[in-house]
């Protein structure tokens, strides 16, 4: 590798761990996206242009058509997707990032040729690639509701164990035997698309933050596999960056819903059709209107907002920051409190915020806010629920007993904005919609703030 290859790839690592430390906090998280994709830019014309190989001007033109194609569909759905939409195009796009990994894995097979080492590294490409690639697009499917939230296989833990051993005894074979038929690539590709496809399809629909977390750390992985391969520094440390990013990223969601990674995998949080808590009187629902919850916030002094997936839903985070701001101005002291798996994916309500510019210091996590409750006049949930569940606490027969919520219960007036009385991802009723504290304001999350904000203005 000459001198000006190995500046251009300490360069782009560089990037990539600024990137990486300014993505941990949503002021700086813009920039860090930016500063990350020119070291990315940097390492790939690094490498297409300043290398020790002979490649003919064809392959040139393939690779710009390539990257022209891809780099305008990837900015148009970037583009167009709907915050909504956000986690199933992070899911998607991780399955690309695996796919990419097998596909160099199928390519280089024959290069094994007898090397125990590099084989194994091929074939951890593949499998590792194959399977976050049929996985990734699983949760892909869940998330937009074009495959269901669980599909039950018998003995699914069993079924799956099994298979992923025989994926790792096949490979096994590969390596000591030194084969290099391109038909056993195929064959280890198609276990490895079989096993992501069984690995995600009995997995709850309120365990997707932590399955797509957990892929994306696989992603990561491959690509540090391919950066071994090719002996690419550059593509070894991104590799490393992001599956060491999103194994802890994964263990923190884990943390904040109070199960271990191996409850998630083996488990089906939130697969349940009935709803818990039926066997017992929660109490009778208190409905009302926007009139009267606009007098209550407009009396208040100290209010929390507390967002959820219906926010997103509604596309009512403009509105919602509209009517924190009208709060302010009435003298009103407003906070958000931040679940941190509320949403669809890790993060989801800092950027759904973030998008409608309401200021970072609002943001406050859940360990912060908590103790805060108690000293709150009026909580405003919107489209939130499993995270304010107190049955986390109060019913240890509950799929979510444990769970660290937030602690909406303890202020002194509750108002709750749902659609419906649907229960939420986790498939269970909720205590607090029938507290005694609670009042429901159903419909559309942008509706009803719209309408709050239009009380609001005229007292």
């Amino acid at each position: 590798m000459s001198i000006s290859l190995s500046l251009i790839y300490l360069a782009a690592t560089i990037a990539f761990i600024i990137g990486l430390k300014k993505m941990g906090h949503p002021a700086t998280a813009k920039n860090g996206n930016l500063i990350a994709a020119a070291g990315m830019a940097l390492a790939i014309a690094g490498t297409i242009f300043i290398h020790d190989l002979q490649v003919p001007t064809s392959i040139y033109i393939l690779i710009g058509m390539a990257i022209l194609i891809g780099s305008a569909i990837g900015g148009w759905m970037a583009i167009k997707v709907k915050m909504t939409k956000m986690p199933e195009l992070v899911s998607l796009f991780n399955g690309f990032g695996g796919a990419s990994a097998a596909l160099i894995g199928l390519v280089e097979f024959s290069r094994g040729g007898g090397d125990k080492m590099i084989t194994t590294t091929i074939v951890s490409g593949i499998i590792i690639g194959a399977i976050t690639f049929s996985g990734s697009l699983i949760a892909w499917g869940k998330l937009n509701g074009s495959v269901k939230s669980v599909i039950k296989i018998p003995y699914h833990n069993t079924v799956n164990n099994l298979f992923l051993v025989g994926i790792i005894a096949f490979a096994f074979f590969i390596v000591t035997a030194g084969a290099s038929n391109e038909v056993l690539a195929f064959g280890l590709l198609a276990g490895g698309l079989i096993y992501g496809i069984l690995f995600v399809l009995p997995i709850g629909g309120a365990d997707m933050p932590v399955v797509i977390s957990l892929l994306n750390s696989l992603t990561g992985i491959a690509a540090a596999i391919t950066g071994i391969l090719y002996s690419n520094m550059v593509m070894l440390i991104g590799g490393i960056l992001v599956g060491s990013a999103g194994i802890i990223l994964t263990v923190a969601m884990c943390k904040g819903m109070n199960r271990t990674l191996g409850a998630v995998i083996f488990g089906t949080f939130g697969a349940t059709d009935s709803v818990a808590g039926t066997n017992k009187t929660l109490g009778t629902i208190k409905k009302t209107n926007p009139s009267d919850s606009a007098i209550m916030l407009n009396y208040a002094t100290n209010v929390i907002i507390v967002p959820g997936y219906g926010l997103a839903v509604a596309q009512a985070q403009h509105i919602i920051h509209e009517l924190e701001e009208l709060l302010t101005k009435k003298g009103v002291n407003v906070k958000y409190a931040i679940h941190p798996v509320a949403g669809r994916m890790p993060g989801h309500m800092n950027v759904l915020l973030a998008e409608s510019n309401v200021d970072y210091s609002l943001l406050l996590e859940m360990e912060d806010i908590n103790p805060q409750f108690k000293n709150t006049d009026v909580v405003l949930v919107v489209g939130a629920n499993d995270v304010v569940n107190p049955a986390a606490h109060n019913d240890p027969s509950s799929p979510i007993y444990g769970m660290p919520i937030l602690d909406v219960e303890n202020a002194k007036h509750i108002i709750v904005n749902k659609r419906t009385m649907k229960a939420g991802y986790a498939g269970i009723e909720n205590e607090l919609f029938y507290n005694d504290k609670t009042v429901m304001l159903f419909g559309d999350a942008k509706d009803a703030l719209t309408s709050l904000v239009s009380e609001l203005k005229n007292m």
